[in-house]
């Protein structure tokens, strides 16, 4: 049986904010802005980056930051300029198909019960492991991570 679960992409008003003041939010650290030399993603939009065509901006996030007492921030990118967030929150973004991803399920307090890495060419199970990881019932909510870089991309909330 398939578990509901909804994506839930780093926010709007979030990246606007940094677009606006090129800070990150809760650290203060300078964003930095530069065309796009890596596929990303975006972190709003949840697509990846036209190499050399898009501006995008790292800076540091943690997706914990006021949900949890201990830390995990990560370099994240959204796209320099507006883009429309990710609004299919139903099903996982195919943008990031091709991606080597880590999904970390965690329990009350940010607790790391569960952790599952998929590797090139795991397009078609992404599903099975969201869902064998919900199964779980202590499992509260998942975050999707690059493998490559370990940095953050969205959180999978249960439905």
């Amino acid at each position: 049986m398939t578990q509901g679960y909804r994506v839930v992409p780093v926010g709007q008003a979030l990246a606007n904010k940094v677009r606006a003041t090129l800070k990150a939010p809760g650290y203060g650290h300078p964003a930095t802005v530069e065309m796009a030399a890596g596929y990303g993603p975006c972190r709003v939009c949840l697509q990846t980056f036209a190499v050399g065509e898009e501006r995008r901006i790292l800076f540091t996030y943690d997706p914990f930051y006021g949900h949890a007492p201990f830390p995990l921030p990560s370099p994240i990118y959204v796209h320099a300029d507006a883009c429309a967030p990710y609004a299919d929150e139903a099903r996982f973004p195919d943008g990031l198909r091709f991606i080597p991803l880590t999904l970390n399920a965690y329990g009350p307090d940010a607790t790391l019960l569960a952790q599952e890495r998929l590797a090139d060419g795991w397009d078609d199970r992404v599903e099975q492991s969201v869902d064998r990881l919900f199964r779980d019932p202590v499992v509260e909510y998942i975050h999707v991570r690059n493998t490559e870089a370990g940095c953050f991309i969205a959180h999978l909330a249960r439905v």
